[in-house]
């Protein structure tokens, strides 16, 4: 069985489709146009699999899909129904639970709505750090060269790098853990299924083993995007006091993530060489870190999970 390398698929699919998904403990989610699906191999080795219709803001409000705010309200989703997804399939892994325990504080307080409040402040949790880790420490770290460096182009650059190296050190650390490299794995077995699908061949284990790990449209290749994007816009505002460098960055993170998600479609959608030069960054850093090659059972759990979200009309699949 010839395997296909990243760019014989990336540049010469014969469909190209909107489906992502996310790799979760043991399981993969999916998402395509009309539902969004879980499948996780239980303890027992039986493949659970859970579907939902989906029902998006920009399902509900047209100004949801508005080029520039689209990405910003995606990524906002993405958080939510990533976090609850990794949670669903943690449940078949964790510990027996010891019988009468306790309400916690939010059951107590919140009583149904408890869920909502604590996956709430979960995503805020992780906006916030990951805008301090990302964002703020980087450039507290670059203003120790500011009267070294009087360009505020050549500080934003340094910037971007030291925000880039923060991001590259954080992926390679937590893909030495055991438990992320199995998680790795299946998203190796979600970008592979489907590149299977848009090359239109039956989604069976062998052929989806032939097709590459990377895939151009990836989180990854994203959170990427979203780091040299911002070397550009913030340079507009040059190197103010720390305080004003705060505010900017925070005013101006939803351009950013707008302006990055429009050009991550943009490369999805061509099949250009441009593109794929465009692409080629983050699927190195996919290739260093955040993906790897899955097993057969990796394999079919992704299958599972892709199945039930391609719509049965191509033409509502577009991208």
């Amino acid at each position: 069985m010839k395997k296909l390398s990243i760019k014989d698929s990336k540049l010469n699919p014969k469909h190209k489709t909107s489906i992502g998904g996310q790799a979760l403990i043991e399981g993969i989610m999916m998402k395509g146009p009309n539902k969004m699906s879980i499948a996780v191999r239980k303890p027992d080795d039986e493949i659970q699999l859970k579907v939902d219709d989906l029902n998006t803001l920009e399902m509900r409000y047209k100004v949801f899909g508005i080029p520039f705010i689209r990405g910003v309200v995606k990524l906002i989703e993405a958080m939510v129904t990533g976090t609850k997804a990794l949670t669903y399939s943690a449940e078949f892994y964790e510990e027996e639970e010891v019988e009468n325990k306790g309400k916690s504080w939010t059951e107590k307080l919140f009583k149904d709505k408890a869920e909502d409040i604590e996956m709430f402040f979960t995503v805020l949790v992780s906006i916030i750090l990951s805008f301090g880790i990302f964002m703020l420490i980087p450039s507290f770290l670059t203003n120790i060269f500011k009267n070294k460096i009087d360009n505020h182009i050549v500080l934003n650059l340094v910037e971007g790098l030291i925000r880039v190296a923060i991001f590259l050190i954080y992926v390679i650390w937590i893909s030495k853990i055991d438990d992320i490299k199995r998680v790795f794995e299946y998203h190796g077995a979600e970008h592979k299924s489907i590149h299977c699908y848009e090359n239109e061949e039956e989604l069976t284990v062998e052929n989806v083993k032939k097709y590459p790990i990377l895939h151009g449209r990836c989180g990854t290749s994203f959170l990427f995007m979203v780091m040299i994007v911002s070397i550009f816009v913030l340079s507009f505002f040059g190197w103010p006091n720390p305080i004003q460098r705060i505010l900017i960055r925070l005013m101006m993170f939803p351009v950013i993530a707008g302006i990055s998600y429009e050009i991550n479609r943009i490369i999805g959608r061509s099949n250009s060489k441009f593109c794929y030069a465009l692409s080629y960054p983050g699927l190195m850093i996919q290739k260093l870190a955040t993906v790897r090659e899955p097993d057969d059972e990796q394999i079919e759990v992704a299958i599972e999970a892709l199945k039930v979200v391609i719509p049965d009309n191509r033409e509502e699949d577009k991208w």
